[in-house]
């Protein structure tokens, strides 16, 4: 990522106003005008702004943009709306005026926080924008919830992250991780961006997955997600009022013990009684923390794990949640109605030890409240120690201090062992998996599953072609 200066945003309204290629249209729902008043307030809009107009009305709205069948307005399908419809306009009506501009309608539809509080105040915000006249167009969308604590102030961050979003289109196009975190300059701690689509013809170059790395790597979210086929999407979309299991891990490379891990603790998941295995879903994290290799943090290494775990079908989320409470706090505005976490028995040895040996000052059993809440049910994969023996959630040798408290967390089944598990692949450890696949034993290929397999071949990772030749 490039060094820049941030600028103002009346900085970046103004450079925009006094580019003549640069001119589009402002439609808002909710919170204001306030991305159009600030191109006003700094002078020369009229090179730039073509229209504005907000449609309050939800019956004038769904006269403009078509009735939501949801009956929700801060939604992306209402986005997707006001683009199409606005931009449609737009080429209709100007392109053979203005043939020498770019042409852009950005858009957002908002609930700021509400007098009750009751509404914390999120929306979606979008600009569709050519980078040559004539050309296609690309998008850029984002959902952003809004931090402060006053409705004027949030109104107001809504106006300047709009200000970086038109700028970062037209600007910042040339380095994506500049165009990412550019667009909380001055605003940071004020809002959180946890999702980010960039798509078109001028960014075809760039896989949508590093979008999500890229928010969370520069704090602008704890988590965001990229579903199956890659594609950066919103987790209340998946997650809303649904019961979710997240499989925490490396995959470095994922093994046939991870897709075991995968089917045979969602299959106990799905049949606790709490549960309806028809709103159950399941979803891998990967963790900046557990990213970080000799170092650093590797976008490549990142988008190699990110396509292993595709080809398997799975849904990734990318977080900075060292700690499952963390986690547990973001999930909460989707309303999960159960969440399990599944982590491997040898993981979680260690952060009992580590959490053991961090709390003798008496704050033990408040360290393992935070641990295990009660929101959550923790399933544990069984694992084979250093020397051999079985580590299972029923025989974890924890410290004696905590063995009553542990057992205590067995009892009352926040704590469970995965039982249905092929005792065939415990033998298989990922660390000899990488050895072998960096030494050029092609042992490494019975343990790994065949879709992994053919994208390490296909993408040459860990150097593979090389070896076998």
């Amino acid at each position: 990522m490039e060094s820049t200066q941030i600028l103002s945003q009346e900085q970046k309204a103004l450079e925009i106003n006094l580019n003549d290629k640069i001119y589009g249209t402002f439609a808002e729902i909710g919170a204001g005008q306030e991305v159009a008043r600030i191109f006003f307030q700094v002078g020369a809009a009229a090179g730039t702004i073509a229209k504005t107009m907000s449609a309050y009305d939800k019956t004038y709205s769904d006269a403009i943009y078509g009735a939501e069948q949801s009956g929700r307005y801060v939604c992306q399908p209402r986005l997707n709306n006001m683009l199409d419809h606005e931009y449609g306009l737009m080429v209709e009506r100007l392109q053979d005026v203005r043939t020498d501009a770019n042409f852009f309608v950005f858009a957002d539809t908002v609930a700021a926080i509400n007098y009750q509080k009751t509404i914390k105040g999120q929306g979606w915000l979008g600009i569709r924008f050519q980078l040559s006249p004539e050309g296609k167009h690309n998008d850029i969308i984002v959902h952003a919830k809004m931090l402060d604590n006053d409705n004027k102030l949030q109104q107001e961050a809504i106006g300047l992250l709009g200000v970086n979003m038109i700028y970062a289109a037209f600007f910042y196009n040339h380095d994506p991780e500049l165009l990412v975190s550019s667009l909380i300059d001055n605003i940071k701690g004020r809002i959180e961006i946890d999702m980010l689509r960039v798509t078109g013809p001028d960014f075809e170059h760039v896989d949508e997955r590093l979008y999500s790395l890229y928010l969370v790597k520069n704090d602008m979210t704890s988590v965001a997600m990229f579903d199956e086929t890659g594609t950066m999407t919103h987790p209340s979309t998946h997650y809303y009022k649904k019961d979710l299991m997240v499989i925490r891990g490396h995959f470095r490379p994922p093994t046939k013990v991870t897709l075991d891990v995968f089917d045979s603790g969602f299959s106990q998941f799905k049949s606790q009684e709490s549960v309806d295995p028809e709103n159950a879903r399941i979803v891998a994290e990967l963790t900046l923390e557990n990213l970080i290799v000799d170092g650093e943090l590797n976008e490549k290494d990142f988008l190699m794990r990110a396509k292993m775990l595709n080809s398997l079908g799975k849904s990734v989320l990318i977080s900075n949640c060292n700690n499952h409470q963390k986690l547990i706090e973001y999930l909460s505005d989707f309303k999960i109605k159960n969440l399990g976490l599944l982590i491997g028995a040898r993981e979680l040895l260690h952060i009992i030890n580590e959490k053991y040996l961090l709390n003798q000052d008496g704050r033990l059993l408040v360290a393992f409240g935070e641990l295990f809440n009660r929101n959550i049910t923790i399933y544990v994969y069984p694992a084979y120690d250093d020397n051999g023996n079985l580590l299972t959630a029923e025989t974890l040798p924890v410290p004696k201090g905590i063995h009553f408290l542990y057992k205590h967390l067995l009892d009352c089944h926040q704590i469970i062992g995965v039982s249905e598990y092929d005792h065939e692949l415990l033998y298989i450890l990922p660390n000899v998996v990488m050895h072998d696949l960096l030494t050029g034993d092609q042992d490494w290929e019975s343990k790994v599953p065949e879709a992994v397999v053919n994208v390490i071949k296909e993408n040459d990772y860990f150097g593979i072609t090389e070896k076998v030749t």
